[in-house]
């Protein structure tokens, strides 16, 4: 009902930039918060930053003034800028939808993408 769709990924060297998009698409009726989240090799997943429908943002300490996430409320996408790349930014980045609702009073749900990967070279 819902996909999620990461792009941008790629190889940069380290203090280069990397711009990642994501788009959440099918039956939304409301979206609250989206969200980035990475995983790298023999890692557990971790939260990289997030944009409330209130307009907030969040980030994870180690991306805070490097990392810069933006969002369109009515086309559902979000980019996440990111500046002054480091070896250890090295991960698959995945996109979250989060507080979805597929219809007027529906349950809220969460919704990922498949991810894409990102590699900083030192």
């Amino acid at each position: 009902q819902v996909q999620v769709v990461e792009s941008g990924g790629g190889l940069v060297q380290a203090g280069g930039s990397l711009r990642l998009s994501c788009a959440a698409s099918g039956r939304i009726f409301s979206l609250n918060t989206m969200a980035w989240y990475r995983q790298a090799p023999g890692k557990q997943r971790e939260f990289v930053a997030r944009r409330t429908g209130r307009g907030t943002s969040d980030y994870a300490e180690s991306v805070k003034g490097r990392f810069t996430i933006s969002r369109d409320e009515p086309k559902n996408t979000t980019s996440l800028q990111m500046n002054n790349l480091r070896p250890e930014d090295t991960a698959v980045y995945i996109c979250s939808a989060q507080g979805v609702r597929t219809f007027d009073g529906g349950p809220y749900e969460e919704y990922w993408g498949q991810g894409t990967q990102v590699i900083v070279s030192s």
